[in-house]
């Protein structure tokens, strides 16, 4: 057989057990995936608990969902910019919720629409002072680059904890509470659309490593017709 069959069939071998790997990786990570997907709808399911029970795990506290009680700070409300819905451009309305004890929690309360998905009129969203809230827990998140957003002053890019309090000019306890889908909020003109859960799909693992798995039986398929082709020669 020639030397240049023998190195094609070595590489095709190569290339199949390369691909092989590659498919077992993303099984991998769908097993991975379910895993966390099967945690996260634990905790949204689980009955509601106070913030600080939710937060004393604070590796763990994501997803948690949790009640809490207190008094809307609407005159330092923040906006989340440029967050469509089914193709509509709006924004996410934070307002700080002060409680009995520690700092204030900001509260996810929904979208809200907008024309250029930076500005809007938070006065049409108040809700009352007092408030009772149920929803799940979000994390801050670390971003480098800009955050404010600069034509509108009350406008955030990103939920980083270090820009909220520079606005705020006081600490802020360390997660969101992203508030909870209710009845009452369904109508989009006249009250905020409440934030869903994070979607719990297994994502595109599966797929992919069919894909791998095909890969590796061309590399296959064709080292064995070049083997076959080789001996005859």
């Amino acid at each position: 057989m020639p030397r240049r069959t023998i190195g094609f069939i070595v590489f095709a071998l190569a290339l199949a057990a390369g691909c092989v790997r590659l498919g077992f990786w993303q099984l991998s990570r769908l097993g991975e995936r379910r895993a966390r997907n099967a945690r996260v709808a634990a905790r949204l399911d689980a009955p509601p608990t106070s913030f600080a029970e939710a937060t004393r795990d604070s590796a763990n506290a994501r997803f948690r969902y949790v009640q809490l009680t207190g008094t809307y700070d609407y005159a330092r409300e923040l906006v989340l910019t440029s967050r469509p819905r089914s193709g509509a451009p709006g924004v996410y309305v934070l307002t700080p919720l002060v409680t009995d004890s520690g700092p204030p929690i900001l509260v996810n309360r929904g979208w809200a629409y907008s024309p250029d998905g930076m500005q809007v009129d938070l006065g049409k969203w108040r809700e009352g002072d007092s408030a009772s809230v149920e929803g799940f827990l979000e994390e801050f998140v670390p971003v480098t680059g800009m955050v404010s957003t600069p034509s509108q002053r009350r406008g955030i890019r990103h939920l980083v904890r270090d820009s909220v309090e520079g606005r705020l000019g006081e600490r802020v306890a360390p997660f969101v509470v992203v508030q909870r889908l209710g009845s009452e909020q369904q109508d989009s003109i006249t009250h905020l659309v409440r934030v869903g859960a994070p979607p719990l799909d297994e994502g595109s693992h599966r797929s992919y490593a069919i894909q791998w798995f095909a890969f590796a039986a061309i590399a296959l398929g064709g080292a064995g017709v070049v083997a076959r082709r080789g001996r005859g020669a």
